[in-house]
């Protein structure tokens, strides 16, 4: 298994919320691409994480990711130990993707933070041959963090006004999280709800380079132009 994109998220949904979108274009375009959810939610009000690992499935299904896994790390206590960096080092030389996608390095949810941080040190390990010896080094070519829910300038934002739909799709296969009834239902916000906040966020950031729905991504590298002529998105 070698991958062209992967997506590493905290929790299974995270990635349907964020970068789905990026992840299924990819996909659309030949790319293959994989989703690994460093927990499975099992702190979470509604539902158990055999429900949700199953419905994370059929969303991977739904994004065209060609390969899902879950590490089943501990969720709402995620600890950037070195035992929780080799053991997703162990994944990305597996299925060594070129370039992976992050959540953004700072949130409200601890986890997700910590998801940066133990995303980034495993990208890191992954390339050290002697880290350990039963499989070959692999580093990824680039990181990307997913920038949707904080507030800063992203590097660049990818349109997913086609896929935005399926998008949408891939999340509400989330029953247990997204369903109507169930524990917690005062607490969440309905189907339609859901949709709305969601094609808001997307429609703002589609709206900063001119298209329907976008998502939106930040580097820490400079971004390398070679032709100024073709640059896109309008300046007046």
């Amino acid at each position: 298994m070698e991958l062209d994109l992967l997506a590493i998220a905290a929790h299974p949904d995270d990635v349907e919320q964020t970068c789905g979108g990026t992840l299924l274009k990819a996909a659309e375009a030949g790319y293959r691409t994989g989703i690994l959810d460093l927990t499975a939610g099992e702190m979470g009000t509604r539902g158990t994480p055999e429900t949700r690992m199953c419905e994370a499935q059929e969303a991977a299904r739904v994004l065209l990711a060609e390969w899902r896994d879950n590490l089943r790390l501990a969720d709402a206590r995620l600890e950037n130990t070195l035992a929780a960096r080799l053991t997703l080092a162990a994944k990305i030389r597996e299925v060594k993707p070129r370039v992976v996608i992050l959540p953004y390095w700072e949130g409200r949810h601890p986890d997700h933070y910590r998801a940066a941080e133990i995303g980034y040190e495993a990208c890191f390990l992954a390339g050290l041959r002697k880290i350990e010896s039963s499989s070959e080094p692999h580093r990824p070519f680039k990181i990307l963090y997913a920038s949707l829910y904080a507030n800063v300038r992203p590097s660049f934002v990818v349109d997913i006004s086609a896929q935005f739909e399926r998008r949408m799709q891939s999340l509400l296969a989330y029953r247990s999280q997204y369903g109507q009834a169930g524990a917690g239902s005062g607490l969440f916000p309905d189907e339609q709800e859901i949709r709305e906040r969601l094609a808001s966020v997307a429609r703002f950031y589609g709206n900063l380079i001119g298209v329907r729905y976008g998502e939106p991504f930040v580097v820490k590298e400079t971004m390398r132009v070679d032709d100024v002529v073709a640059l896109e998105v309008r300046s007046i």
